[in-house]
């Protein structure tokens, strides 16, 4: 994984972009190539002044949505049976998608907002939104509301990182879950104010 992880680094240092859209599609995708070391690296890049936050971002949301409809199709498509049977050859594990499965299962379409900024279940929760055959439009935008706060924060922090960037490959997991709780005290606090004015008036 050391080896394949600097030639996707070589791959982002010479096409920028263009690499970083791929991929962030290839993740996406469900082959399984850790967005903390595309987004974190791209985050480097910025603060070394080789590519900048804008054009970044639309990289990886572009190639994100590229990649989740791609998985998506495919369990749309294919189904579970056929993903169960090939994804081996794509390294993709049954346990990783039964993981996303019961995360759908317990939370329905509302597990493709929050499990985007979640390890392993962001990777592969494009399948079983497909398996159950969730419309393609809802399923785009609680793709997008959840990719593109991730895709920010991750770029952000390994642009103030700079040179010390690889670390959020060694945290990542860990602060993704800090960020989904945070995400949900606010999104919880938002709603209680919401209801607090419909009372009111």
């Amino acid at each position: 994984m050391e080896q394949l992880s600097q030639v996707f680094l070589e791959f982002i240092a010479n096409w920028g972009y263009v690499a970083v859209a791929l991929l962030m599609a290839m993740e996406n995708a469900c082959i399984p190539i850790p967005s903390e070391l595309i987004l974190g690296f791209a985050g480097y890049l910025i603060f070394a002044d080789q590519m900048s936050f804008g054009g970044a971002l639309i990289a990886g949301m572009i190639g994100g949505m590229l990649g989740s409809v791609f998985a998506w199709w495919v369990g749309h498509a294919k189904g579970r049976r056929f993903v169960d049977r090939y994804g081996k050859y794509f390294f993709i594990k049954k346990s990783h998608v039964d993981m996303a499965q019961n995360w759908f299962d317990k939370y329905g379409l509302k597990a493709v907002f929050f499990s985007r900024m979640l390890p392993v279940i962001r990777t592969f929760i494009s399948l079983p939104a497909g398996f159950a055959h969730v419309s393609l439009k809802p399923f785009l935008f609680y793709t997008f509301i959840g990719s593109l706060p991730w895709t920010a924060l991750i770029l952000w922090a390994g642009m103030m990182l700079g040179e010390g960037w690889k670390l959020l490959t060694e945290i990542g997991h860990e602060a993704s879950i800090v960020f989904v709780i945070v995400c949900a005290v606010v999104i919880l606090i938002l709603y209680l104010r919401h209801q607090k004015k419909k009372r009111v008036k």
